[in-house]
């Protein structure tokens, strides 16, 4: 099973379940997870090929869905919150496994195949050459020098980094591999996830488009949609107040 962090006690309301997006982790998740705790048991996991979890060969979304059932299976049935490849993760799971999921909330993201790439990261973090890191600034500035010019991605991939077993806590080769899958998302989806669905996206990101709105009713007929002025993709990380009050308030009243 998938390794996963817990935050809080049992309560009267139903237990939430964070699945984190590409070369993230659990522990990402810790602002948001403690902050969201108060209320509700809220769990966190690393997902295949990242963080404490075991590497597999493959990366596909029903395998990763698959993961998230047996994690649901293990938790009983919850809420969902998924961000970027942890959202189509979580859409996935909804689809597949309605029983178990109750609610969900898709962070910045939309059930299509993008255009884009990530794969000039994989490549900058085997640059690294682990061997010369003894501490974080030393795999920061190479990452600068392999072409990571946002110092909050840098910071970002670094959290991944174990610096003791001088190792990348992430499968980047299986990652690079499956990097179609990951861009993309099945197509062969029959059926729908009739509960509530919350769709949350940066107002400056173009992740999740208006044409995308027809494709995600489609599947999910009781979507909302709500943006959150002046963050981009990484909603949660730029403004996590009211990335947390936004999440609060769609639990309180879906």
């Amino acid at each position: 099973m998938l390794n996963m962090i817990t935050h809080g006690e049992p309560t009267d309301l139903q237990p939430l379940l964070i699945v984190h997006g590409l070369y993230g982790s659990a522990r990402n998740w810790g602002v948001v997870a403690k902050k969201l705790s108060d209320e509700r048991q809220v769990f966190a996991v690393d997902m295949r090929n990242h963080g404490n979890s075991d590497w597999q060969d493959s990366h596909s979304y029903p395998d990763l869905a698959a993961d998230l059932a047996e994690v649901l299976d293990h938790i009983g049935p919850a809420d969902m919150l998924g961000h970027s490849m942890g959202g189509k993760a979580s859409m996935m799971a909804a689809l597949a496994h309605s029983n178990l999921v109750k609610r969900l909330i898709v962070a910045d993201i939309a059930p299509v195949t993008y255009g884009h790439t990530q794969l000039p990261f994989i490549h900058a973090m085997k640059k690294v050459d682990l061997s010369r890191v003894e501490k974080r600034s030393d795999a920061l500035a190479q990452l600068e020098a392999a072409g990571v010019d946002d110092p909050t991605l840098r910071s970002f991939f670094t959290q991944s980094l174990d610096l003791k077993a001088h190792k990348w806590r992430l499968n980047l080769d299986v990652l690079e591999t499956e990097m179609p899958k990951i861009m993309g998302f099945p197509e062969d989806i029959s059926g729908s996830f009739e509960a509530p669905a919350l769709f949350l996206s940066g107002a400056n990101s173009d992740y999740v488009l208006p044409e995308h709105r027809d494709k995600i009713r489609s599947l999910f007929p009781k979507a909302k949609f709500v943006k959150m002025s002046g963050v981009g993709h990484w909603l949660h990380a730029e403004k996590p107040a009211e990335f947390i009050a936004t999440v609060r308030a769609w639990l309180a009243r879906a």
